[in-house]
């Protein structure tokens, strides 16, 4: 299992998490192409990236300005850029690239033999 999974898998240990369906496939998930796409769970807006075949989740607004990060993109190195101010977020650990300090909260995605799933907090 990799770090990152590794990782998920203790966050979501500690934290009340509700699993929440996005997909049957990844081919019913419409990212456009920058290799984002917003979609609505319940209770909130979320924005999912595409970036070197996985899917990473975070919140629909930017943490420095609120800008709509699935109007960004994805750079060359698979951050994501915020369309407002070009603030960069790392989609692994959420830190900011760029030097300002701001922190981007992400949820874990699991892709299931049924589907694929997102964990929001309860």
């Amino acid at each position: 299992m990799s770090a990152e999974k590794t990782a998920e898998k203790i966050m979501a240990a500690f934290l009340n998490y509700n699993w929440c369906k996005l997909a049957d496939s990844l081919e019913e998930i419409k990212f456009g192409p920058n290799g984002l796409v917003q979609v609505d769970v319940p209770g909130k807006t979320i924005t999912l990236a595409l970036s070197k075949g996985k899917i990473f989740a975070c919140p629909q607004k930017c943490p420095h300005a609120g800008g709509n990060l699935s109007e960004g993109f994805l750079d060359p190195l698979g951050n994501i850029v915020c369309p407002l101010h070009k603030y960069k977020f790392n989609l692994i650990n959420g830190i900011n690239t760029s030097g300002e300090g701001y922190y981007l909260t992400r949820y874990p995605v699991e892709i299931r033999a049924n589907g694929i799933y997102i964990a929001i907090e309860t």
